[in-house]
């Protein structure tokens, strides 16, 4: 950053935000399509785009994924997210999203996420916990 040598400051310019990869940005887009109450695991993402695996998508979300609906991107076996269980939780239960009751042995006693319910296919966009059939 250039400083002002007159007033022996800043010059109040911030700086160009950096550039957003275009792998993030295609990652982030995926996830900006998953249907509230609806779910999509790391893997699922990478094969949707074709293209990076699980580790990728995870690293995309977790540098740049916070402006965006980062609780719709998740762990293949449900588990919500270490450190940021209680917002997903919160998140997962104001938009519907399908839950299995934690066991009095699960750690902290927190709910997973139903897979098999909550999961999106990338194509249709049905309400929570559904099989695709509308009434």
């Amino acid at each position: 950053m250039s400083e002002d040598r007159t007033s022996g400051g800043r010059t109040g310019t911030p700086p160009p935000a950096p550039e957003l990869p275009a792998y993030a940005e295609r990652v982030l887009d995926v996830a900006d399509l998953i249907p509230p109450g609806r779910v999509m695991t790391y893997g699922d993402v990478a094969e949707w785009l074709g293209d990076g695996g699980p580790r990728q998508v995870g690293r995309v979300m977790a540098l740049y994924g916070s402006a965006g609906p980062w609780w719709r991107v998740v762990r293949a076996d449900g588990a919500l997210l270490p450190g940021h269980e209680l917002r997903a939780l919160d998140h997962y239960r104001e938009e519907g999203t399908p839950l299995r009751t934690a066991s009095r042995s699960s750690d902290g006693h927190l709910p997973r996420l139903d897979m098999r319910r909550a999961r999106w296919d990338g194509t249709s966009a049905v309400g929570p916990g559904t099989d695709g059939d509308r009434d």
